[in-house]
This record gives structure tokens, sequence and C-alpha cells, in this order.
């Protein structure tokens, strides 16, 4: 069977087939689209942490060393990752990206397609992320501002930023930690398109990949942790309603006021990497993590596992129910 992506929820399923006795490299293969041990949780900004505390932030019997209660950064999640695809014996085959899966023929085997080439075989779990693809409003297409404009999958630190306005778009917790980071050094705007109930920040699930994300089916707008809107308010931030249209240097806002930022970062989320797959049977609704295809899994992505499937406790669950079907398979 192939497993396609190496980050926590790959490695949360090659975990769980591995607790029902398959092996990795032989009765399971891991592939994953980026460069060698390139995993997403390394490319992410400099201080950013998880929700959850380092409890609540490791996969079974790999726990994060380290003080418990504290919240790890990025990198250490990446660290963390190669520690347990090591522990495993988890021989992850880079570079090598899922285009397409599909059933041949009349028996159970399915066909990938890689830009490797094809394989078949009984069962393939996709796990590629609920934040893959860094998702842009149509409306940034017609922005031209002084300094840059980036998404937040490319913001790094403070000092990459122009001096001046900076405007940031989405009041999600990507939106707030960035606007309370960058209110030590810019004159930060966030703009907000959905109130958020504010929970303290305290021990919750982190998202794979990314740590904002608690989406149900429905996409309920995410509470936001840490910071509230009053008091990144109180730390100077001005907190206006949402973008409807950019022209040249110019955003207008929903009440129709207008600004001239000299930067803009979009934190306006991420789609899934799903796009590889076979579109979803209306009816009936498979059951969590299946798909309308036998042999197809998926893993850490809401609307195929429920609400918090992209955290790691959610993603644990989504693994160990792959592991029970793909071993009860006939």
């Amino acid at each position: 069977m192939i497993v396609v992506g190496a980050g926590q929820a790959g490695l949360a399923v090659a975990v769980a087939l591995s607790a029902v006795g398959l092996r990795p490299q032989q009765d399971f293969v891991v592939i994953d689209a980026a460069p060698p041990g390139h995993r997403s949780w390394a490319s992410r900004w400099h201080s950013m942490k998880l929700l959850s505390d380092a409890r609540h932030s490791a996969l079974p019997s790999r726990r994060l060393l380290g003080d418990q209660h504290r919240h790890p950064r990025a990198d250490e999640m990446a660290d963390y990752l190669t520690f347990v695809e090591a522990g495993f014996g988890v021989e992850t085959v880079w570079g090598v990206r899922a285009t397409r899966v599909e059933h041949r023929g009349d028996g159970s085997t399915l066909l990938l397609s890689t830009t490797a080439g094809e394989v078949q075989t009984r069962n393939v779990v996709c796990a590629t992320g609920a934040h893959t693809h860094p998702r842009v409003p149509d409306w940034a297409s017609g922005l031209t501002v002084p300094g840059i404009v980036m998404h937040s999958s490319e913001y790094l630190y403070p000092k990459e930023i122009p001096a001046g306005d900076v405007l940031i778009v989405g009041g999600g917790n990507s939106g707030v930690q960035l606007a309370r980071e960058l209110s030590a050094s810019h004159t930060v705007t966030l703009s907000v398109r959905t109130p958020r109930q504010h929970r303290p920040e305290r021990s919750y699930p982190a998202a794979a990949g990314e740590s904002v994300s608690l989406l149900s089916r429905k996409r309920r707008p995410e509470p936001v942790f840490g910071d509230s809107y009053e008091r990144l308010r109180r730390a100077g931030v001005t907190i206006t309603p949402a973008v409807e249209a950019a022209s040249g240097a110019v955003v207008t806002f929903a009440d129709s006021t207008h600004f001239s930022p000299r930067s803009v970062i979009l934190a306006t989320g991420y789609d899934p990497g799903d796009r590889w797959l076979p579109q979803p049977p209306s009816s009936p609704r498979p059951r969590r993590t299946m798909t309308g295809l036998p042999g197809l899994f998926v893993a850490g992505m809401p609307q195929y596992g429920g609400r918090g499937s992209d955290t790691v406790a959610g993603v644990r669950r989504d693994a160990t129910t792959i592991a029970q079907h793909i071993i009860n398979r006939p």
C-alpha cells in the first residue's frame, strides 16, 4: 500500500499501520512531493507556535521532549516528525508527487499515477494535508502597493516587511498572531470578515501544517485563541471590516471606506491537498476516512474525517480508523 504525504497525517498513519503489524518498506511505503526532508512546518514563520501544548502535539509512543506544558515552535515540529520517522523505520520516498488514483479492472487493485510513474496497489492513503494550497482572494490580482504583497505562508519574520502601514487580511488565528507580532514594529490594520469567538490560550489541538484550523464540514468560523481583537486594539492594531475590492494601491472595505497600505499580508487560509483525488460521490456519504473508491482513504482532512481531523488528536483517530479498515478489508 502507498501512503501519500510524510507530514503528521502520513506519519500518524504509518504509526497506526505499524501498530497492527504492518512493516514500512515491506507492507507499505510513504511518498512525498517535497524535496528530501522538507516538511511544511520548516517553512512557517520563525516565531510561530502551536496552539496546543507539547502533551497534545505528539503522536502515540513518541512524545515531544522537554517541558510538556510549553507550546512548541514550528521548527520543533519539523524536527519532531523527523524523529518519529526514524523511530518507526519509515524511509520516505521524497520528490514523488501523486497525480491521480483510479480503479482498474474488475479486481480490488488501484492504479496510482505519480511523477515517478504508475504503481498498482491495493490501498492508497491520501495524507497530503488540510492546509496545502494557499487561498488567495480574487481581488488580490488587482492590488499593487509600494511595499510587498504576500500570503501568510510566505512570511518569515518582521524585518522582511517594509516599514510603514501593513494590512493583514484575515481575522483567524494566523492573522491575529501576525498582527500581534508586527504591532511592535509596524502600523498594523487587521481586516476581519467574520467576528470570531475568542477563547483564552490553553491546550488546544494544533492543526496539521497550520496552527489555526478547527473547521468542520460546514466550515464554521474557527475560534480565536490567545489575543482577542480588543487586546489587539489596545496594542495599537486597527480592526476593520473585510476587504471587498482592490485597485492599484487602494483597497475598499465592506463599509465602503478606503485604505492605501504600504504592504499587505493575506492570512486568508488554505485549501486541502486533495485535488488529485476523484470527486467524492454525492450519496451515500462514506464512513469516516473512506471515499467512494474502495481502498482509497483520507487522513487529516475534516471534510473526510470530521471536525478536528486536522489536529494531532484528530489525525490519530483517523489513522487508527484507516488501519482497521485496511486490516479488515476483504
